[in-house]
């Protein structure tokens, strides 16, 4: 079959639900207003034949095929469909030059829809690159990935990015009831009789995927054995065998977003951080020694010396892990997590660090005062290292000297906070000060 004049949506009789009752129009497009609503910019350009570069990005059953389907149906120039999972780089050069041959010879442009882009690696997308600058290929991606993690910059900037958001249960089941009364497309052709709780079980259990509810529901239709007068009868338990719990994907974007979360929630919510931590864990099937590095990095980083007891707690929880292993050593883990949630904040740690870098930055190179240098070898003396106060010789065991490089001078990196026993540590530092002026 030809490559170039074959259009991927126009395939003899679909077999799948989902497939026979995918939108032709704009108009039977469930959902996404924000972009292809009344005068947004996205549907205009597609009822304009206009289309530029873009991205579509979004969940699974969201609808990213179906626009790119649509937009078949209305360019009037070469539309090409490519999956990154099987397309090399051979087949995007062969598409590049027939791109150019349709340009150049009949003043065609070639609309090319790369499904899943995210398993393009990123020499068969700068592959893409020099066709998409020089304006021979109208280049469509969908990716259910963060197109920040997983698309070349240079693409990526010379294209639009739409995000397009899960579905919902009432998407499912407006487009479930239209397959229903739909008798050419749909199922209206049969007798069916559907419990509305059926369609309501099966709606929730997409979980916000059409083509899932679609199938789910065809699946029960044409497995349900018929009454006597030809009826078919689909009730809420017909409907549970049907379609299951779904399965979380765990991608990489998802699991950064989730840690992330779990982080943020660390520094307020006891209540939100532990649910990030088990949902991540018991549902999406992450490593909880991922949480429990983050942890640890929290005590420090957004609580240090506030409480202190904040590590003792994270680290005893990975040594519980390690021992114990899961699901026993979540408990250890959960009660670490409350701790350090419940703890006073202070990031007076995290601040210092950053301003000693910056210190550091700024000088370049840093010589040691001689005062402070080594003196443990003979001739140390003859070298200047002299002039060090030892501190426990003094009342209070402090006394002033100069400890950061000359041109560093007095500069203070560390400003303890009032926060829990970091208070006692403020007072102290200006104790200090007062017998310092």
């Amino acid at each position: 079959m030809d490559l170039f004049t074959y259009r991927e949506f126009e395939t003899p009789q679909r077999t799948l639900l989902a497939d026979r009752m995918r939108p032709e129009t704009l108009d039977e497009y469930i959902g996404q207003e924000h972009i292809v609503g009344p005068g947004k910019l996205l549907r205009r350009a597609i009822e304009g034949d206009q289309v530029s570069s873009i991205v579509l990005y979004g969940p699974p059953g969201c609808g990213k095929t179906t626009l790119a389907h649509i937009i078949s149906k209305r360019t009037a120039g070469e539309f090409v469909k490519l999956n990154a999972v099987d397309a090399s780089v051979k087949d995007v050069r062969e598409v590049i030059e027939q791109a150019r041959m349709n340009k150049s010879m009949y003043g065609r442009k070639t609309t090319l829809f790369l499904d899943e882009v995210h398993r393009f690696n990123s020499s068969r997308q700068d592959a893409l690159l020099p066709a998409v600058e020089q304006g021979l290929i109208v280049f469509i991606g969908a990716t259910t990935e963060n197109p920040f993690h997983y698309v070349n910059g240079a693409l990526l900037s010379r294209s639009t990015l739409f995000q397009l958001h899960k579905l919902t249960k009432r998407h499912a089941l407006e487009a479930m009831r239209r397959a229903l009364a739909d008798k050419d497309r749909g199922l209206g052709f049969m007798n069916l009789q559907v419990d509305e709780e059926a369609l309501d079980h099966i709606a929730s259990m997409a979980g916000g995927d059409i083509r899932r509810a679609l199938n789910a529901l065809e699946l029960a239709a044409v497995t349900t054995p018929s009454r006597p007068d030809g009826s078919v009868h689909i009730t809420l338990e017909v409907a549970q065998e049907s379609i299951r719990m779904p399965t979380v994907k765990a991608d990489e974007s998802t699991q950064y977003d989730v840690l992330s979360a779990f982080h943020k929630s660390v520094r307020g919510s006891s209540d939100a951080a532990l649910f990030w931590f088990l949902y991540a864990v018991e549902k999406l099937g992450m490593d909880p020694m991922v949480f429990i590095r983050r942890l640890i990095v929290a005590c420090s980083e957004d609580i240090g010396l506030a409480n202190p007891q904040a590590m003792v707690q994270a680290v005893t929880a990975m040594d519980a892990y390690h021992k114990i292993g899961w699901p026993e050593a979540k408990y250890n883990i959960a009660q670490a997590i409350l701790f350090a949630v419940e703890s006073p904040k202070s990031n007076a740690v995290a601040t210092a660090i950053g301003r000693v870098a910056d210190e550091i930055e700024r000088l370049g190179a840093a010589e040691v005062p001689l005062h402070l240098r080594d003196t443990h070898y003979r001739g140390a003396e003859q070298l200047g290292h002299v002039g060090y106060k030892y501190p426990h010789d003094y009342p209070g065991h402090y006394v002033k000297q100069q400890y950061l490089p000359d041109a560093s001078g007095e500069r203070t990196f560390y400003e303890a906070t009032e926060q829990g026993t970091e208070e006692r540590i403020r007072q102290n530092q200006q104790r200090r000060r007062k017998a310092d002026s």
